[in-house]
């Protein structure tokens, strides 16, 4: 693709991840303090729904779509072999992404049909230009890529709908998330034991995680029917023993993965780190129906420990490897993903902890605004400049293998 050495415009806008993970950080970084002082009474909100959906939808669907946009954006024209998105069609679709914040806020002060037209208008404009790309590059078997990202937009059409119509938006909420979640079972499942295994090669280690197999497929089965039966029936305890089941093995699943090999290397000990948080989370909603935990600790497990931490390693490592620099967390982004792991656990422990005063919820929100404070002025800088140097093979991007988002490339 020779043309891409052509591309002369700015760089923020050369490659899919550069505008949509900033926007990301961003969101994540301004949304939970606005969240906070609305909690707290301390700002009035004025948008269409709850301020408590207006939360969850906003790191739903805000944050989340937003990083699933900058990974396809950056992963399709290495499958395609097509030129990226880039230049004006990128900056118009931000601007969409943009406006749907502005309306969910009350911004815009449109009408709860009019917020919803221009919030879905986001994801489906995203599916309609990856299809358009993979259509043309005839790269057939990547069609279903598509699949969570159409799904992904119905949680959010289903969102307003019920919002507008039930005066609260529980199903949909947990969609979203139930969407996100399967996301990282079925890439994180592919990227984290590959990209063990090239670093375990390095190190001249002779036992390597174990490869997907049938044991991995029906990790990602019970997965699927333990997050369906959460969407729809929460409190049932058929649904409490099928999370219980998939978070057990979804943690076996993660320990043939040799996590602690990796630990002398922070970057990819996030990853690992970052899906123990599936289990953790799928174990937590499966203690719910039987009385054993709130609701609130099992929905913040998975939503700020597997989501944000998974997306924030994710981003960090795709970040370093499309800018030039070499694969190497340093102190600073292993302190923000410290932080936000941290403030998973602390969201959990909720008014049940209190330290100086402060309770677990307070104190949450401080540490995943830090974690991606850190993260924004450290690789910010990264994602509006041109890259470093030549391309080096150990710095190609890690959600953009060519053969598809079924094989991971080397890392």
């Amino acid at each position: 693709m020779s043309a891409r050495k052509n591309y002369d415009g700015p760089a923020f806008l050369s490659f899919g991840f550069r505008p949509f993970f900033l926007a990301a950080c961003l969101c994540a970084l301004l949304a939970v303090p606005v969240w906070m002082l609305i909690w707290l009474g301390e700002l009035e909100f004025n948008g269409p729904f709850l301020a408590s959906d207006w939360h969850s939808h906003e790191m739903i669907f805000g944050y989340g779509a937003a990083v699933v946009a900058g990974f396809l954006f950056t992963a399709v024209p290495n499958w395609t072999g097509r030129m990226p998105a880039r230049g004006w069609p990128l900056a118009a679709l931000l601007g969409l992404w943009l406006l749907g914040r502005l309306a969910l806020a009350g911004w815009l002060r449109l009408p709860p049909l009019g917020v919803m037209a221009v919030d879905c208008s986001f994801l489906a404009a995203v599916a309609v230009m990856i299809a358009r790309e993979i259509i043309a590059g005839e790269n057939w078997r990547n069609l279903k890529v598509l699949v969570p990202v159409v799904l992904l937009g119905l949680a959010n059409a289903l969102f307003h709908i019920e919002a507008m119509t039930e005066g609260v938006a529980d199903v949909s909420r947990r969609l979203g998330l139930a969407v996100l979640i399967f996301l990282i079972m079925l890439i994180g499942g592919r990227i984290v034991p590959s990209f063990t295994r090239n670093w375990l090669a390095k190190q001249a280690v002779s036992r390597m995680p174990v490869p997907f197999g049938r044991f991995d497929a029906a990790c990602l089965a019970a997965g699927a029917a333990a997050l369906l039966a959460w969407v729809l029936a929460p409190w049932a305890a058929v649904t409490g023993a099928l999370l219980l089941a998939a978070g057990l093995l979804h943690t076996l699943r993660l320990s043939r993965w040799r996590g602690l090999a990796a630990m002398s290397d922070p970057l990819l000990f996030m990853l690992h780190a970052a899906y123990a948080m599936v289990p953790a989370g799928l174990l937590a909603a499966g203690a719910v129906p039987f009385g054993l935990l709130e609701p609130a600790a099992a929905v913040h497990l998975l939503g700020i420990g597997a989501i944000g931490g998974m997306t924030l390693a994710v981003m960090m490592r795709a970040a370093m490897g499309h800018s030039g620099r070499a694969l190497a967390a340093g102190p600073v982004l292993t302190a923000a993903f410290a932080l936000v792991l941290g403030a998973a656990g602390l969201r959990a422990a909720g008014t049940g902890l209190l330290a100086a005063g402060w309770d677990g919820i307070t104190l949450s929100a401080v540490f995943w605004t830090a974690g991606f404070a850190l993260m924004a002025l450290r690789t910010g800088p990264w994602l509006v400049t041109r890259r470093l140097g030549p391309k080096r093979a150990s710095g190609a991007p890690d959600a953009a293998a060519k053969s598809g988002p079924g094989t991971p490339p080397a890392a």
